[in-house]
């Protein structure tokens, strides 16, 4: 699992100390110019809080932790993610939001692909996380071996535009795209996903496998 960006008590020769600390500052630099930027236009954006608690650490990070370039790349992908997303949904009841549009081409159904993801109810629960893992989920786009919403939701249907590897959605999935009314996850009078459950899930979409 990658959650992490960074060694903690890792040493690196001086050269690459010196290459690190001026990326490191570089980036917050940059990440510091959108909380700015942010403040002066008073929009609220929970995924700053982040970003905020890592600038003020700046001493602390060059200095106290040593932090290899991994955290400079964290950095970077979450100061791109800072931007507000809205829902748009489809005539299907499904809705999506990305936080980061993709770089490489659309998923092709019938294809084996590998995809990150965190699943929530709707309360915010975590459910089910990839990341926690370790590794990405790897299955076959558009053939049913997933809920009918993820299909639909990286494929693109009903004006959903399919997503491009290195995107990064967020799906908010009706019951009927989901698992309905028998939920999932049920032992003992008890489910982990309630039935008639809307779901979201952020979705990391790596690739094909």
């Amino acid at each position: 699992m990658r959650s992490l960006g960074f060694s903690v008590g890792t040493c690196s020769p001086p050269n690459e100390q010196r290459k690190s600390r001026f990326l490191v500052n570089n980036t917050l630099s940059k990440a510091e110019a959108i909380i700015n930027l942010r403040k002066k236009q008073k929009v609220s954006d929970p995924e700053l809080s982040f970003v905020q608690s890592a600038s003020c650490g700046r001493r602390e990070a060059i200095i106290g932790f040593g932090f290899c370039v991994g955290f400079v790349d964290n950095v970077s992908a979450l100061a791109a993610e800072t931007s507000s997303c809205e829902f748009s949904v489809s005539p299907s009841g499904l809705a999506f939001c990305d936080k980061v549009v993709g770089y490489g081409p659309e998923a092709v159904k019938g294809q084996l692909i590998k995809a990150h993801y965190v699943g929530k109810l709707e309360n915010g629960k975590v459910f089910d996380s990839s990341y926690n893992r370790g590794k990405p989920l790897t299955f076959r786009i558009g053939v049913g071996e997933v809920i009918r919403g993820w299909d639909q939701g990286i494929l693109g249907s009903d004006g959903i535009p399919p997503m491009l590897t290195g995107g990064k959605r967020t799906l908010k999935i009706p019951p009927e795209l989901a698992y309905g009314d028998r939920g999932a996850g049920c032992k003992g009078g008890s489910c982990l996903i309630p039935p008639a459950s809307v779901l979201l899930f952020d979705i990391e979409f790596i690739g094909k496998a």
